[in-house]
């Protein structure tokens, strides 16, 4: 019998009503494992409710007790580590190690939120004006929504949940329908950290939840991560809405590769960030860009033989680099890129098409590709791929390189390759993009930092995490207060000075 995933609800697992569901896929062997329920309005709304009933409550407790969930919630996330990553590989597919990685990132930011009574302070300004005292605060704003994608069922969430939440906030999460019971487990623990029920809620579901979440009246703030499009739906529905949105999108990442890079460590960096994940992350490093011919040349002189060498096996095998994609939808979409980009002229160099695992013969595998002579205007290259697959665009010129990232459609993430830390200064003040690497490969910031990128990578209001997060998260309230003396004041009409 088909195991099904339950909503969280108010502190408690709540099946689901619709009388719909979707299947959840073990990606290794390509079989259905268990399905989940497509909430519909009305289980929407109870789940926002149980976070409007939990909010007064939460966000008047103390900031220190707050922080004191949070603390517990980190122990608890180390504690099930292991559990949480073996759970997460069966239902997207990435091997455990990097599973692993995932609740890291996300734990940090954990981390961070347990700092929330000092990230949340106000300011006070003695004597602004005689006997006037100035002082802002920053309040929790009520009922928040996030609603996540499928490539990092933990990391992205917990970014999400993690400062709303230590803000005072009250969260509905309505993470990926593919790969759900990660996000769930997370609530679960976050109760036994000792979170009220309601605090945290996670509800299952397609286009139809999203829609009630965004037009719900009670819901006051969204974050989402996922494809451009959707994005920016999700920004215009949610701002006609009067919602405070955030919301990151698609990506392609550009990796500008100088001549006096170490290019040992230029080619072990681009194996990982390039095919890690089977690249199905938003940060992921799926273009390079070499300067001059004589370092194209060396770069794919180095680089062919050990993408040729990459082990693509199931995600629990330690051994191997990368397992399968999420969904045989998925894997159909990545080879018809690849389709595309020899069609348009791109060299193909190493082609992952047709990939087969023995005695895994149905799971969603794609081998690595790598294609050259990759040039803007193609399709296959102003669009996301969102797999294994690497293009390589030549240019002359620094400036003719960082110009390739920063006039392309999306600007989340660039990596210079170099030595020279004038070429690093100068490329870093003019590059358009919103996370730059420098010999970094994947500059995902710290949790203490913020993540965002630019034009197509983002829209709305902020970026997530961070003390951007702690803003997003909170409204300010600022205060002017006098205590009379007992004298009485002129009457004035002009507008106060405070002198």
């Amino acid at each position: 019998m088909t195991r099904t995933i339950s909503h969280f609800i108010n502190g408690q697992a709540v099946s689901g009503t619709s009388g719909n569901f979707a299947p959840v896929f073990e990606p290794n062997s390509g079989q259905i494992q268990a399905q989940v329920p497509l909430a519909d309005t009305d289980e929407v709304a109870n789940a926002v409710a149980a976070a409007e009933a939990a909010f007064p409550a939460w966000s008047a407790m103390n900031p220190q007790r707050r922080a004191r969930v949070m603390f517990r919630f980190k122990a608890l996330l180390e504690e099930n580590i292991d559990e949480l990553a073996q759970l997460l590989s069966s239902e997207h597919g990435k091997v455990v190690a990097d599973s692993r990685g995932d609740i890291q990132r996300g734990l940090e930011v954990i981390e961070f939120a347990c700092g929330i009574p000092h990230l949340q302070k106000g300011e006070y300004t003695l004597g602004a004006g005689p006997g006037i005292d100035v002082y802002s605060m920053r309040q929790p704003l009520g009922v928040c929504v996030g609603i996540t994608p499928f490539n990092f069922p933990a990391m992205i969430p917990m970014w999400m949940f993690g400062v709303a939440i230590a803000c005072g906030n009250t969260f509905v999460l309505k993470p990926s329908e593919k790969d759900p019971s990660v996000p769930f487990r997370l609530a679960e623990l976050f109760l036994e950290a000792g979170a009220p029920a309601g605090v945290l809620n996670v509800i299952h579901g397609d286009k139809q939840a999203v829609d009630a979440l965004l037009s719900h009246p009670v819901v006051k703030g969204v974050s989402f991560v996922g494809s451009s499009d959707i994005a920016q739906y999700v920004s215009i529905t949610g701002a006609q809405n009067g919602k405070r949105v955030q919301a990151m999108a698609g990506a392609k990442n550009h990796g500008i590769i100088m001549p006096d890079a170490d290019m040992d460590q230029v080619v072990q960096d681009f194996l990982g960030a390039a095919f890690g994940s089977a690249g199905e992350r938003c940060m992921a490093l799926p273009v390079a860009v070499p300067v001059g011919e004589d370092t194209a040349n060396e770069f794919i002189s180095r680089i062919v033989p050990k993408i040729k060498a990459l082990r693509i096996g199931v995600s629990t095998d330690p051994n191997v680099d990368y397992g399968p994609v999420v969904s045989a939808a998925h894997k159909a979409k990545v080879e018809s890129y690849i389709d595309m980009c020899e069609k348009e002229g791109g060299k193909v160099l190493v082609d992952g098409r047709g990939f087969s695992l023995p005695g895994h013969e149905d799971g969603f595998f794609v081998g690595p590709s790598l294609f050259d002579h990759v040039k803007p205007g193609m399709q296959s290259y102003d669009e996301e791929i969102f797999g294994p697959v690497l293009q390589i665009v030549r240019a002359d010129s620094l400036d003719e390189a960082a110009a390739l990232a920063s006039n392309h459609q999306y600007g989340n993430g660039v990596a210079l390759f170099t030595r020279s830390g004038l070429a690093a200064r100068e490329f870093v003040a003019k590059v358009q993009v919103g996370m730059v690497g420098i010999n970094v490969p994947i500059p995902v910031p710290v949790s203490y930092h913020t993540f965002g990128g630019w034009k197509r990578s983002a829209f709305a209001d902020t970026n997530q995490h961070g003390p951007e997060g702690v803003r997003f998260w909170t409204k300010i309230k600022t205060v002017t207060q006098r205590w009379p003396d007992g004298a009485v004041s002129d009457q004035s009409f002009i507008i106060p000075t405070m002198e």
